[in-house]
């Protein structure tokens, strides 16, 4: 990878003050294979402004950020020949984790510079995009709670979890996934690209974001004292291993749920009437990705 890189950085993500990147990227980056612009997004919208004008002008566009600024960065370069570079800023990092994007900002910015592009499969939720993670029900319900909490970050996401966990209730989905259809009774509806939501807990362990296919994770209401047993599962990538876990991989999944409510792009909540349409949209993302992912 050789030539101009713009740097976008979202000053709020994951709680995480984005001050002195600048400065590490002044000191890190090899400038002799890309020359660095840099600008911080003010707004929900402007990071996805911002790399749209880049197209073109740019040979890579840098999302410095969560798996939010992740998407936001991505929906303007898919389906170009503009490939995103990510320096994991975030709550939960889970793109970049799976595509084994170092933590480390300093390593992530070295890792630029590799010049290790591959071709990953985007989503849609009524055409509207995400990479990594889109769901409906408890987790949607936790982003949409979690948005408007001024903390932000790993710990807070888990007190909402906590919170919430007893008050939310199950909801039926009538799903036609490939033409078959599915009923179920589900705490929540998860479409998974990659295999895990962030942090390393992998609801989907055998996600593939260069198969083709969406996993539809139907996580059950479990009680809540097996809640820690659930996140160990996750974290040891063994949640499928379950009986309140079921996935079922398909290319388009029709849903038609029971009421409106939140549903969640990448971990950023949104709203959505009773019946969405998700569908996976092969090779359309170029990204650099860590020198270890296996792909």
């Amino acid at each position: 990878m050789k030539g101009k890189a713009l740097f976008i950085i979202n000053p709020i993500s994951g709680g995480k003050k984005k001050d002195g990147v600048p400065e590490l990227i002044e000191k890190h980056l090899d400038k002799a294979v890309l020359i660095p612009a840099i600008v911080f997004s003010d707004s929900v919208a402007h990071a996805r402004q911002l790399a749209k004008e880049a197209v073109g002008k740019f040979d890579v566009v840098v999302a410095v950020g969560g798996d939010g600024t992740v998407n936001e960065v991505a929906s303007a370069i898919v389906s170009t020949e503009t490939p995103l570079g990510i320096i994991p800023f975030g709550s939960g990092n889970g793109l970049s984790r799976f595509l084994k994007i170092p933590m480390d900002a300093e390593k992530a910015l070295k890792n630029l510079t590799s010049g290790r592009v591959e071709s990953i499969d985007s989503a849609m939720m009524c055409g509207k995009p995400f990479f990594n993670m889109g769901g409906m029900g408890f987790d949607a319900h936790i982003a949409e709670v979690f948005s408007h909490n001024k903390k932000r970050g790993f710990l807070t996401y888990i007190k909402s979890s906590f919170e919430e966990f007893s008050k939310y209730k199950p909801q039926m989905y009538r799903m036609l996934i490939d033409g078959k259809t599915f009923d179920r009774e589900a705490f929540m509806l998860s479409f998974a690209n990659s295999s895990q939501y962030g942090n390393n807990a992998h609801i989907s362990p055998h996600a593939s974001v260069q198969d083709g296919l969406l996993d539809v994770c139907v996580i059950k209401k479990f009680p809540i004292w097996r809640l820690p047993e659930m996140g160990f599962r996750m974290m040891l990538g063994i949640s499928d291993k379950t009986n309140f876990v079921e996935i079922i991989r398909g290319k388009e999944i029709e849903i038609k749920r029971e009421k409106p409510g939140p549903v969640h792009l990448d971990g950023e909540p949104q709203f959505m009437n009773t019946d969405i349409v998700v569908k996976v949209v092969p090779a359309s993302l170029k990204v650099i990705v860590g020198m270890d992912y296996p792909g």
